[in-house]
């Protein structure tokens, strides 16, 4: 999934219009008008299209932690250069406070089954022979399953 695809499933799963996002922006340490997040939110096709760096989705995210969590310390997080699969998912899991098992019933919702040891897998450190990639199958079903819950289908 390319950084603008995580974001627009963002926008569209928890109904944030374009001031809200450059609001959330703003809390992960990077100040934007709304018309510059809409350029993020094109379609690739799209000639104003802009692309999405690991930087600014990564202020992004953080942003939503600090949304939903407010601010741990003093300080706004600084963002991470690159991101990964596992990095957005923990960020995620951070932002909407999930446990294991609120995370496997987000999988659920999607049919995709995943066990409690391989979701944990996801978190390890890189090092530890536990650990696994988080590849994009994994997270576009997380984030479908996200927009299940919050964005039923019997919504207008």
């Amino acid at each position: 999934m390319s950084n603008n695809d995580i974001l627009r499933t963002l926008r569209y799963t928890f109904h944030f219009h374009d001031h809200k996002m450059s609001e959330i922006f703003g809390f992960g340490g990077v100040n934007l008008f709304a018309e510059e997040v809409a350029l993020w939110l094109k379609k690739e096709d799209d000639p104003e299209f802009k692309k999405l760096y690991d930087k600014d989705l990564a202020a992004f995210l953080n942003g939503f932690i600090i949304l939903n969590r407010g601010l741990k310390g003093e300080e706004v997080p600084v963002p991470e250069k690159t991101l990964n699969n596992n990095l957005i998912l923990r960020k995620l899991r951070i932002a909407l406070n999930y446990k294991d098992e609120d995370m496997l019933a987000i999988f659920a919702l999607r049919g995709f089954r995943l066990s409690k040891h391989e979701l944990s897998a996801f978190f390890r450190n890189p090092t530890q022979p536990q650990y696994r990639e988080c590849k994009d199958q994994v997270l576009r079903n997380f984030l479908m399953g996200l927009q299940q819950k919050f964005r039923p289908k019997d919504e207008g």
